[in-house]
């Protein structure tokens, strides 16, 4: 157990539960690190995973950490008993990681926990839609975001109107997957260090 991670608001149990014996996580043959002033996040084509398998539900995230603050801020969502399983796709998703997790996915819901900012709100986009097989691509265009989709048509949305819901409605497409954002704070470790440290 690591004090500071309880003092962070992690229960000695919720770090049980996430296996955490070092303050690091593996993605393949990269590390995402953690520290009290430090967080380095990978940029890499492979996943960190944990939970249940199989599982009913599955947590997407970008870092470890990120899983681990949701579930200690979010743990009343989830039964004791439920199934779950999470992934860490890193700072940036790749198109790889999303083929993969398609075919892991089936049957399962979906729940992606992205930053609360353009970029989060972006992946949330990206994801859904890599893991539905619609890849898209996204260029930023005369202060919008433009998403370029495989049948070569575009959707123009402005960083304030930005949101896996409007994307969906603009392009016509029903992913079922769900997004989690803290209220008030742009990530769910970003609440743990403010209600719990500030």
């Amino acid at each position: 157990m690591f004090p500071f991670l309880k003092k962070l608001g992690v229960s000695p149990e919720l770090q049980a539960y996430f296996d955490i014996n070092e303050r690091r996580f593996t993605y393949g043959n990269e590390l995402e690190v953690f520290g009290p002033d430090y967080h380095i996040v990978p940029v890499t084509r492979d996943l960190w995973m944990h939970g249940n398998y199989p599982s009913t539900e599955l947590i997407i995230t970008s870092c470890a950490m990120e899983a681990v603050a949701y579930m200690a801020v979010n743990a009343w969502r989830h039964p004791a008993e439920a199934r779950l399983s999470f992934i860490a796709v890193g700072l940036r998703p790749h198109p790889e990681q999303l083929r993969w997790i398609a075919k892991y996915c089936l049957k399962r819901k979906i729940t992606l926990v992205f930053s609360n900012d353009v970029c989060g709100r972006l992946n949330d986009i990206i994801i859904a839609a890599g893991i539905r097989e619609k890849p898209l691509r996204a260029v930023w265009h005369k202060n919008s975001v433009q998403l370029l989709l495989p049948n070569g048509s575009a959707i123009e949305l402005t960083p304030e109107k930005l949101s896996l819901n409007v994307f969906e409605k603009a392009a016509s497409l029903r992913s079922g997957i769900r997004t989690q954002k803290p209220g008030r704070f742009n990530t769910f470790l970003d609440q743990l260090r403010y209600e719990n440290i500030s």
